[in-house]
Formats: structure tokens, sequence, C-alpha cells
């Protein structure tokens, strides 16, 4: 495995993935649309790179952390040339089909997706999850760029079954996100020590990632991740009542992220997505 790994995408999980690569060793370049995260990325000791092509062009691994299927696509289609013969990872979370379509389609390139899990704060850290579809010499010769940010790779078949994975991991994440906060409410309006119970469930059958991280997170992209596991259970005739109820709920609490305030009560003051 080269060296050499260039991430397109210095968002909230592109940039500290970044990070972790470069400071593992790697020579890494980067770059994004937003031209004013080159000095973001130079504080790193990443290279910055002026396109996607320039980045392609200097790398053997290629991490793609953008945001939505047409981007992907396009982003892949524009470059095709300068991607010819090198390796690329799909991290950005999107439809199954779009992944598995451009993987077969593609003859100039090897192309996997490697979602990854567990959020900004396992980002920051380098403890994040990847799940990884694609050909297992593939996964094999990619895990150590991969190890570099997360602390668990796993491998889960073809390619495209890593976006299965992570469409699953969030429609259980945001079920259980929108569970806490009801069962916490209640709680308090009876009168209960909102914090000292949310300690206490950790410890229980009712212990869940969400509730662990409650008062950190966002649900600024619970509509979109559902979106994807609405078009999925619909491409296979497969009805998820649940989802689509989380789903609706979570339009709703989109705007804001629920907190406890210093006495242990609920408070929807909104902290920004």
């Amino acid at each position: 495995m080269s060296d050499t790994v260039g991430v397109i995408g210095a968002g909230r999980m592109g940039l500290p993935i970044i990070g972790h690569l470069a400071r593992k060793g790697f020579s890494t370049f980067a770059t994004d649309v937003d031209p004013s995260k080159k000095p973001a990325v130079e504080s790193i000791n990443a290279r910055w790179a002026p396109d996607a092509g320039a980045l392609a062009r200097a790398s053997d691994v290629i991490l793609v952390c953008v945001g939505f299927d047409h981007e992907v696509r396009e982003l892949l289609e524009r470059n095709r040339d300068a991607l010819r013969g090198k390796t690329v990872a799909i991290l950005s979370t999107i439809q199954p089909k779009t992944v598995k379509a451009l993987a077969e389609n593609n003859k100039g390139f090897q192309l996997i997706d490697s979602t990854v899990c567990r959020g900004g704060d396992a980002a920051d850290k380098g403890t994040l999850l990847s799940f990884v579809g694609g050909p297992r010499e593939v996964v094999e010769r990619i895990t150590p760029v991969l190890k570099a940010y997360s602390s668990d790779v796993v491998h889960t078949g073809d390619v495209g079954s890593a976006q299965v994975a992570k469409a699953v991991n969030n429609l259980i994440l945001w079920a259980c996100l929108v569970a806490d906060h009801e069962g916490l409410a209640l709680a308090q309006r009876y009168g209960v020590d909102v914090e000292g119970l949310r300690r206490a469930l950790g410890m229980s059958s009712a212990a869940n990632s969400a509730l662990e991280k409650w008062g950190t997170q966002t649900m600024a992209w619970a509509d979109d991740d559902m979106e994807i596991v609405a078009q999925m259970a619909a491409e296979c005739g497969l009805a998820l009542p649940q989802a689509e109820i989380t789903r609706q709920i979570c339009r709703t609490l989109k705007p804001r992220r629920y907190q406890l305030d210093r006495y242990g009560n609920l408070t929807d003051k909104p902290r920004g997505a």
C-alpha cells in the first residue's frame, strides 16, 4: 500500500481524518470546494491541492468525503482520467445503488465504499468505525489507511454493502435519539432527576450511544439519512413504519439540539446545527 493518500472534502469529518492520516505518516493531500479550508488543512501538516484532479494525480488512494449522490457522481465523472489506476473509497453517506452503478460502469479505477460511524467526536479521536464494501483483497490493501482514523474496520461484503450498513446504523441511531428525548421528557414531567436517570439508563437495557452522547448531537442530517432509508425500503418493497415516523419526528426536531441545563432539566434552546 502506498503511503500517499488524498482526501476530497475537508469538512467536519474530512478535516480530522486528514489530520490523523498526516500524523500517522501518510503523505496526505487534501482539497475542498471551499478554498478557505486551505489554512486549516496546512496547519495539520497535509498538502493542499488546488482541485480534485490535481489531488487524484498526486495520490494512490483517494477518500471521497462530499455530501450527496450527485456530488459523488459529478466528481468521479469530471476527474475520470486523473483517477485512472487509483483506488477510490467513498466515505460519503449515499444510496447503495449509486455506489454499485459507479463501480459497475467504471473501467479506469478501483472503487469501493467505506462509510464511517460514531460521529464527529470519534473522528476527532481517531476512533471511527469504518464499514467497507468491496473485494476482500482491495479491502485488505486499503485497511492500513482506514486504520489511521478508525479503531474498527469491518468488511461488510460487496461494493455498496457499506452504504447498506451505514443506512441501518442511521435508522437505529435516529430512532434511539427520538426515544431518548421522549423518555427523558417524561421523566422530567414526573420530577425525576433527569441527568441522574440518564446515567443510570446507560447501565440498563435502555443503553444506547445517543443517550450516552446526550446534549452533543444535532439532527441536521437526520432527514437526509432517513430519506436514503425510505428509498431503499421502497425499492425492495419493505414496509418500515417506525422508520417513517422517526423521520417525521426528526423533521420537527431538526432545528434544535437538545441538551440538559446546569440543573439537569431538559431545554430546547437552539445551539446551532
